[in-house]
């Protein structure tokens, strides 16, 4: 069945694929980008796959912006806008922390809370927020993202009980390591303040981290989320690929016998 989506932060990345993906397969795609440029560009290839999209620029932390999610009527809302940011959490600078919270969870929960009012006056719908693996693993030097998308999953679960009774169904998607370069870009960031002549967090481990990080084929990921973003019944949670699921659950399973 034919579905109206809605996505935001489908200027690049995973967003982005699973945006035209979406509209390949015959659904309607409300498309956004947080600039202009990347609606620019999208716009482009959407025009070059023959694709009927509607693509706008859309920057969830701009009021102005926001409140085109209320004149859209659509049947799923997916809260898929985020930034990526690394460093040690015993010395990020507290604006860089505070400002992936402004994003990933502050106006992830408003531009969530637009689309929840439009599906409860409906009576029906679904609204998914992209999470990640990080929402549930713990990381040396990814905690300023990691924190965020922890704080997303409380939010998603806790709408997910609210909104039940009113037809809305609230889900989230969890992918582990896609090389979109998303991940290349967050650990970027932090050699804009960090010095190792001022920190007592190692270079070196840092650097350690970045390079043991092994990324998967971003299409994977796609191809699910394709699946799932327009599918009436899946898990509340859908981890991807399944490696990433198992390795969650199993360091889930150690926080409990975990010591001091």
């Amino acid at each position: 069945m034919t579905k109206t989506i809605f996505i935001t932060g489908a200027g690049t990345g995973l967003g982005r694929g699973a945006a035209l993906g979406l509209a390949k397969k015959g659904h309607r795609v409300i498309a956004t980008t947080e600039l202009t440029a990347q609606k620019t560009d999208l716009l482009r290839e959407a025009d070059e796959q023959g694709l009927d999209m509607e693509i706008f620029k859309l920057d969830i932390t701009n009021q102005r912006d926001l409140a085109e999610i209320a004149k859209h009527d659509f049947d799923i809302f997916v809260a898929n806008a985020a930034i990526n940011e690394g460093g040690p959490l015993g010395e990020v600078p507290m604006d860089r922390f505070r400002a992936l919270f402004e994003v990933n969870v502050f106006a992830t929960l408003e531009s969530a809370q637009l689309a929840a009012q439009k599906l409860v006056k409906k009576g029906s719908g679904k609204i998914i927020f992209m999470s990640s693996m990080a929402g549930i693993s713990a990381t040396p030097y990814v905690g300023p993202y990691t924190a965020t998308k922890h704080a997303l999953e409380g939010i998603a679960q806790t709408m997910k009980a609210e909104l039940e009774e009113f037809g809305v169904k609230v889900a989230t998607i969890n992918p582990g390591p896609f090389a979109t370069g998303f991940n290349k870009r967050s650990a970027e960031e932090k050699w804009k303040w960090y010095n190792e002549n001022q920190h007592f967090t190692r270079k070196e481990d840092m650097i350690e981290q970045e390079e043991g990080l092994q990324e998967f084929d971003p299409e994977d990921m796609i191809k699910k989320m394709i699946e799932i973003i327009p599918a009436d019944h899946h898990k509340f949670r859908t981890v991807y690929p399944q490696e990433t699921e198992d390795q969650l659950k199993e360091t889930q399973k150690e926080r409990w016998d975990m010591e001091i």
